[in-house]
Protein backbone atom coordinates (compact mmCIF):
# COMPACT_ATOMS: atom_id res chain seq x y z
CA UNK A 1 0.00 0.00 0.00
CA UNK A 2 1.34 3.49 -0.95
CA UNK A 3 2.57 5.91 1.67
CA UNK A 4 -0.30 8.57 2.11
CA UNK A 5 0.50 11.98 2.42
CA UNK A 6 -0.48 14.56 5.26
CA UNK A 7 -3.37 15.74 2.68
CA UNK A 8 -4.66 12.19 1.56
CA UNK A 9 -6.68 10.18 3.33
CA UNK A 10 -6.23 6.28 3.15
CA UNK A 11 -9.82 6.04 2.18
CA UNK A 12 -9.51 9.22 -0.75
CA UNK A 13 -6.45 7.04 -1.75
CA UNK A 14 -8.16 3.90 -2.36
CA UNK A 15 -10.56 5.63 -4.19
CA UNK A 16 -7.90 6.85 -6.32
CA UNK A 17 -6.96 3.35 -7.18
CA UNK A 18 -10.24 2.09 -8.17
CA UNK A 19 -10.92 5.36 -10.29
CA UNK A 20 -12.36 4.65 -13.84
CA UNK A 21 -11.24 7.80 -16.56
CA UNK A 22 -13.59 8.63 -19.36
CA UNK A 23 -10.97 9.85 -22.25
CA UNK A 24 -12.43 11.66 -25.54
CA UNK A 25 -10.27 9.99 -28.49
CA UNK A 26 -10.62 10.24 -31.31
CA UNK A 27 -12.23 8.84 -33.06
CA UNK A 28 -14.45 7.67 -29.81
CA UNK A 29 -14.79 8.36 -25.90
CA UNK A 30 -13.15 5.02 -24.09
CA UNK A 31 -13.30 3.99 -20.68
CA UNK A 32 -9.70 3.34 -19.13
CA UNK A 33 -9.86 1.08 -15.86
CA UNK A 34 -7.41 -0.45 -13.70
CA UNK A 35 -6.53 -4.53 -15.10
CA UNK A 36 -7.65 -6.85 -11.88
CA UNK A 37 -4.91 -9.30 -13.47
CA UNK A 38 -1.86 -6.44 -13.55
CA UNK A 39 -1.91 -7.05 -17.99
CA UNK A 40 -3.17 -4.77 -20.79
CA UNK A 41 -6.98 -5.95 -22.22
CA UNK A 42 -9.41 -4.48 -24.40
CA UNK A 43 -8.24 -1.73 -26.79
CA UNK A 44 -4.31 -1.17 -27.81
CA UNK A 45 -3.06 1.94 -25.99
CA UNK A 46 -3.69 4.94 -28.82
CA UNK A 47 -1.34 7.00 -30.81
CA UNK A 48 1.41 3.74 -31.54
CA UNK A 49 3.81 5.66 -29.37
CA UNK A 50 5.38 5.21 -26.00
CA UNK A 51 4.95 8.37 -24.73
CA UNK A 52 2.71 8.13 -21.20
CA UNK A 53 -0.66 10.10 -21.15
CA UNK A 54 -1.19 11.90 -17.75
CA UNK A 55 -4.59 12.25 -16.85
CA UNK A 56 -4.79 15.41 -14.77
CA UNK A 57 -7.75 17.56 -13.11
CA UNK A 58 -7.89 21.10 -11.20
CA UNK A 59 -11.18 20.08 -9.19
CA UNK A 60 -11.38 19.25 -5.55
CA UNK A 61 -8.49 20.39 -4.60
CA UNK A 62 -6.67 18.55 -1.52
CA UNK A 63 -9.70 15.70 -1.84
CA UNK A 64 -11.76 18.17 -0.51
CA UNK A 65 -15.62 19.51 -1.95
CA UNK A 66 -15.22 22.49 -3.80
CA UNK A 67 -17.77 24.52 -4.80
CA UNK A 68 -18.87 24.01 -8.77
CA UNK A 69 -18.08 27.28 -9.63
CA UNK A 70 -14.43 27.37 -8.14
CA UNK A 71 -13.55 24.14 -9.38
CA UNK A 72 -14.45 25.51 -12.85
CA UNK A 73 -12.33 28.28 -12.74
CA UNK A 74 -9.25 26.45 -11.32
CA UNK A 75 -10.07 23.81 -14.84
CA UNK A 76 -9.82 26.77 -16.87
CA UNK A 77 -6.53 27.88 -15.52
CA UNK A 78 -5.15 24.16 -15.94
CA UNK A 79 -6.32 23.93 -19.59
CA UNK A 80 -4.57 27.43 -20.08
CA UNK A 81 -1.47 26.44 -18.67
CA UNK A 82 -1.22 23.60 -20.81
CA UNK A 83 -2.33 25.43 -24.19
CA UNK A 84 0.58 27.95 -23.18
CA UNK A 85 3.27 24.65 -22.32
CA UNK A 86 2.26 23.78 -25.72
CA UNK A 87 0.95 20.27 -24.61
CA UNK A 88 -1.82 17.99 -26.79
CA UNK A 89 -4.55 17.05 -24.70
CA UNK A 90 -8.11 15.71 -24.78
CA UNK A 91 -11.31 16.18 -22.87
CA UNK A 92 -11.07 13.27 -19.93
CA UNK A 93 -13.47 12.80 -16.84
CA UNK A 94 -12.31 10.85 -13.91
CA UNK A 95 -14.34 9.26 -11.45
CA UNK A 96 -16.01 6.17 -9.26
CA UNK A 97 -16.66 3.17 -11.55
CA UNK A 98 -20.13 3.58 -10.65
CA UNK A 99 -20.88 7.83 -11.40
CA UNK A 100 -21.47 8.74 -8.24
CA UNK A 101 -18.10 11.05 -8.31
CA UNK A 102 -17.05 12.43 -11.38
CA UNK A 103 -14.37 15.62 -12.26
CA UNK A 104 -13.38 16.98 -15.20
CA UNK A 105 -10.08 16.47 -16.51
CA UNK A 106 -7.77 16.95 -18.93
CA UNK A 107 -5.69 13.59 -20.35
CA UNK A 108 -2.16 15.02 -21.63
CA UNK A 109 0.55 13.95 -24.11
CA UNK A 110 4.32 15.20 -23.49
CA UNK A 111 5.17 15.31 -19.87
CA UNK A 112 6.92 13.17 -18.20
CA UNK A 113 6.16 11.82 -14.86
CA UNK A 114 7.97 14.26 -12.49
CA UNK A 115 6.15 16.92 -14.57
CA UNK A 116 2.65 15.70 -14.32
CA UNK A 117 2.98 15.47 -10.56
CA UNK A 118 4.33 19.11 -10.60
CA UNK A 119 1.27 20.28 -12.72
CA UNK A 120 -0.83 17.92 -9.91
CA UNK A 121 0.57 19.80 -6.95
CA UNK A 122 0.58 23.19 -8.48
CA UNK A 123 -3.21 22.76 -8.52
CA UNK A 124 -3.55 21.21 -5.41
CA UNK A 125 -4.01 17.41 -6.42
CA UNK A 126 -3.47 14.51 -4.01
CA UNK A 127 -2.09 12.32 -7.60
CA UNK A 128 -2.64 12.00 -10.91
CA UNK A 129 -3.00 8.91 -13.05
CA UNK A 130 -0.33 8.17 -16.13
CA UNK A 131 -1.34 5.74 -18.71
CA UNK A 132 1.30 3.63 -21.05
CA UNK A 133 1.63 1.33 -23.30
CA UNK A 134 2.61 -1.00 -19.95
CA UNK A 135 1.04 0.23 -17.79
CA UNK A 136 -1.71 2.23 -15.73
CA UNK A 137 0.05 4.17 -12.66
CA UNK A 138 -1.31 6.46 -9.95
CA UNK A 139 1.59 9.12 -9.36
CA UNK A 140 1.28 11.04 -5.67
CA UNK A 141 2.06 14.33 -6.24
CA UNK A 142 1.91 15.96 -2.23
CA UNK A 143 5.10 14.75 -1.19
CA UNK A 144 8.47 14.62 -2.98
CA UNK A 145 8.73 10.67 -2.13
CA UNK A 146 5.88 8.95 -2.95
CA UNK A 147 4.84 5.64 -3.98
CA UNK A 148 3.76 4.82 -6.95
CA UNK A 149 1.35 2.10 -7.68
CA UNK A 150 1.41 0.44 -10.95
CA UNK A 151 -1.13 -1.70 -12.20
CA UNK A 152 -2.36 -3.39 -16.01
CA UNK A 153 -5.03 -1.77 -17.81
CA UNK A 154 -8.24 -2.27 -19.49
CA UNK A 155 -9.65 -0.30 -22.45
CA UNK A 156 -13.35 -0.45 -23.59
CA UNK A 157 -15.12 2.63 -26.24
CA UNK A 158 -17.94 3.50 -24.87
CA UNK A 159 -21.05 2.55 -25.39
CA UNK A 160 -22.48 5.48 -27.20
CA UNK A 161 -20.27 8.24 -27.22
CA UNK A 162 -20.19 10.89 -24.60
CA UNK A 163 -19.95 14.22 -25.51
CA UNK A 164 -16.85 15.33 -23.80
CA UNK A 165 -15.55 16.77 -26.87
CA UNK A 166 -18.21 19.46 -28.11
CA UNK A 167 -18.77 21.36 -24.52
CA UNK A 168 -17.08 23.85 -23.26
CA UNK A 169 -15.54 24.42 -19.59
CA UNK A 170 -18.17 26.94 -18.41
CA UNK A 171 -20.66 23.74 -19.26
CA UNK A 172 -18.33 21.97 -16.77
CA UNK A 173 -16.55 19.80 -19.75
CA UNK A 174 -13.29 20.65 -21.75
CA UNK A 175 -13.49 21.88 -24.87
CA UNK A 176 -11.72 19.85 -27.58
CA UNK A 177 -7.87 20.91 -28.56
CA UNK A 178 -9.36 21.50 -31.89
CA UNK A 179 -11.98 24.01 -31.25
CA UNK A 180 -9.03 26.47 -30.27
CA UNK A 181 -7.55 26.13 -33.83
CA UNK A 182 -8.30 29.06 -35.95
CA UNK A 183 -11.05 28.40 -38.35
CA UNK A 184 -11.10 29.24 -42.24
CA UNK A 185 -12.93 31.71 -43.59
CA UNK A 186 -15.58 28.75 -45.13
CA UNK A 187 -15.80 27.35 -41.16
CA UNK A 188 -16.11 30.75 -39.44
CA UNK A 189 -19.45 31.13 -37.76
CA UNK A 190 -21.94 34.04 -38.50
Amino acid sequence: MPAVSRFTELTQWVSYQRAVVDIALPPHTVRVTQASSGGRSGLSYPFGCEQPMHIITAFNPRGSSTPVRANLRAQDELLRTLVLRGLQWWPAVGGDPVGTHAEISAAVIGMDDSQARELGRRFGQDAVFAWSPISWRLLGCVEAVHDTVAAGWHVDPLPVHRPLRSLSVSSQRAPHPSSRLPRTPKEQRP
